[in-house]
């Protein structure tokens, strides 16, 4: 056990795999806290039986992510207030045993360092096309990054030097909480360990659609956040389905309303480029079949995060705060 680390695991409705979440951090962390957003199953009382501490977030209040990791921290240090690292994960994964020890030593050995992920695999990734696109999503590059996921361990004293998570973000909080990590010099670190299992349970296209389409809703709200300052963050990552969900689509309507031959084409054409460029670029690491299915997707992935985007901007011109992106 580390006795000067704490968990916070959050959740709604997860059902047997928050059993699961809450088996595999027993006895690792001299405390767990579980936030519980408004669940109408037993998580409340699988989590009370786990020994967990328990939050109940006021659902009358606006809910993010945010918000609930920022309550369980809180309510963490209330109890420990000595308390030096904190391990968040959500519901819906399992933490691998070996990890926060791992953890633990490198952030211990590099006290430049602020943040440590590792590596978050799908539970099932042959089950459906959609996990296995989550389980290539979650295999990013070894070593320092730029931001971490909804799992890692964390500096708690940094933590509060920067208030933690931003509460108001539906989605990207994490990133944009490491932006402003790395705005005062500190290091985030992925490193080559298992960390978590991941049941992402996506069945269905409208599901991976939603869920992609909420990446695109926060590049362009946290790019906007940072659109003055010296460092900025997903400006590249906004523009791009910008380009390909929006202005080609439009460059399209407008060839066919002029019947403009090479606008009509060019579209498409671009399209279809792109496509095959990301199935070349895969070859080195899929079958064929595979590459295929996976250009195919990450093309379509430009008009979900596109969708994400225009949500952005009409709430900003309606002066309406955002709700959340649900998949699940």
């Amino acid at each position: 056990m580390l006795s000067n680390a704490g968990c916070v695991i959050i959740g709604r409705n997860e059902g047997e795999r928050l059993v699961r979440c809450l088996a595999s951090v027993r006895d690792q962390f001299a405390l767990v806290v579980y936030v519980d957003s408004g669940s109408s199953d037993n998580s409340v009382k699988n989590a009370e039986t786990a020994g967990a501490k328990v939050v109940r977030l006021d659902m009358q209040q606006p809910f993010t992510a945010a918000r609930a990791r920022n309550t369980g921290l809180t309510c963490l240090l209330e109890e420990l207030p000595s308390l030096e690292y904190v391990q968040f994960i959500d519901g819906d994964c399992e933490l691998v045993h070996s990890w926060p020890q791992a953890a633990f030593a490198f952030l211990s050995e590099h006290c430049d360092v602020v943040i440590v992920c590792g590596r978050r695999r799908e539970r099932f990734p042959e089950s459906t096309t959609y996990n296995a696109l989550c389980d290539l999503e979650w295999d990013t590059p070894i070593g320092e990054t730029s931001a971490c996921g909804g799992d890692a361990m964390m500096r708690v004293s940094v933590l509060k030097e920067v208030n933690a998570y931003n509460p108001a973000l539906i989605a990207g909080e994490e990133p944009e909480m490491c932006h402003r990590l790395r705005m005062r010099g500190w290091k985030i670190y992925r490193l080559n360990e298992e960390m978590t299992l991941h049941d992402a349970a996506i069945t269905k296209f409208s599901q991976w659609w939603k869920r992609v389409s909420r990446g695109g809703f926060a590049f362009a709200y946290v790019s906007w956040m940072y659109r003055k300052a010296d460092q900025k963050i997903w400006v590249r990552e906004t523009l791009r389905p910008v380009f390909w969900g929006i202005i080609l689509p439009l460059v399209f309507i407008f060839g066919v309303l002029t019947q403009m031959t090479s606008l009509i084409v060019l579209p498409p054409l671009l399209i279809l480029l792109l496509w095959v460029k990301i199935t070349a670029k895969s070859l080195s690491t899929m079958s064929a079949k595979q590459s295929v299915k996976y250009g195919f997707f990450m093309v379509m992935a430009k008009f979900a995060e596109a969708m994400g985007v225009l949500k952005w901007l009409k709430d900003k011109m309606l002066q309406k705060r955002s709700t959340l992106i649900e998949y699940k």
